[in-house]
């Protein structure tokens, strides 16, 4: 199989459990960009929440953020293709979670906002407490989050909704699906529903990097563990879940690497380009 670029999910694929880059799979990375094949991160997080020592990594130009909804070239900076929320499709989110146990995130040009009773006490709305840290260092608290939206109508690059009750979770995915027809769904965790455009979707952005460059999907390794990177790795010619991976994941991958915390990202790659 002739890979020509790899797209890389990063929590709990490429991260470690402390959300950082562990050296195995950095070696391996360098390794494969230096056979001159391209790396792309492919991420739900927005690029102001993009990890520093993935940044760091020489030779990473460019990277698919808030889950395809906005594509960066690293090198200079600059965001090259963006997919914005339809105003309607906002309203209605806002309108649908009025009053409800619903914490509202945003990502704005690269920006995360948050609600700051959200950000204050992360757990009081599900996430675990191993997500604080992450959560409180790269979300910008808003005291009133939906007039800053509002604010903003036509600018959301995407919008996740928080929150522990799994039956509310349920039905507000049910309606989105059944009653906002202009919108992208998905998940990278339980607890979290990450909304962007239509048109969106990692493989989205991915694809867009790739005809960029001028190659075809048949060329492209993806990796990933989540629901959210289900679409990547079945349009990929060769789509690889970690062992740690989603049901829904595992079950669109071509193949199976080791769990992230023993490094299957670098396991992956070693095998799909025989280093």
């Amino acid at each position: 199989m002739d890979i020509r670029c790899i797209a890389l999910d990063l929590d709990r694929t490429t991260l470690d459990e402390h959300g950082r880059l562990p050296e195995e799979n950095r070696r391996a990375l360098e390794a494969a960009m230096a056979r001159g094949v391209h790396v792309v991160i492919a991420s739900g997080r927005p690029l102001g929440s993009l990890p520093a020592d993935v940044l760091a990594v020489p030779g990473i130009e460019y990277a698919v953020t808030s889950n395809g909804a906005a594509v960066w070239q690293l090198t200079t900076g600059t965001c090259i293709h963006r997919l914005t929320m339809t105003p309607r499709s906002v309203e209605a989110i806002l309108d649908l979670t009025e009053g409800k146990p619903v914490a509202v995130e945003i990502f704005i040009r690269g920006e995360a906002w948050a609600a700051a009773d959200y950000v204050r006490d992360p757990v009081r709305y599900g996430a675990t407490p191993q997500a604080i840290a992450y959560i409180q260092g790269t979300r910008r608290p808003s005291e009133d989050i939906r007039t800053l939206i509002r604010e903003n109508l036509g600018e959301l690059d995407s919008l996740d909704l928080v929150t522990g009750d799994r039956a509310l979770e349920q039905r507000l995915r049910t309606t989105l699906r059944r009653d906002v027809p202009d919108l992208y769904i998905t998940s990278s965790v339980p607890g979290l529903i990450e909304l962007s455009h239509r048109d969106g979707g990692k493989h989205s952005g991915v694809r867009f990097v790739a005809e960029r460059l001028g190659i075809p999907a048949g060329a492209v390794a993806a990796f990933g563990d989540g629901d959210n990177d289900v679409d990547l790795l079945t349009w990929a010619g060769c789509g690889i879940a970690v062992a740690n991976a989603t049901p829904a994941c595992l079950a669109a991958a071509d193949a199976v690497t080791r769990d992230h915390r023993e490094n299957g990202v670098a396991w992956g790659i070693r095998e799909i380009l025989h280093l």
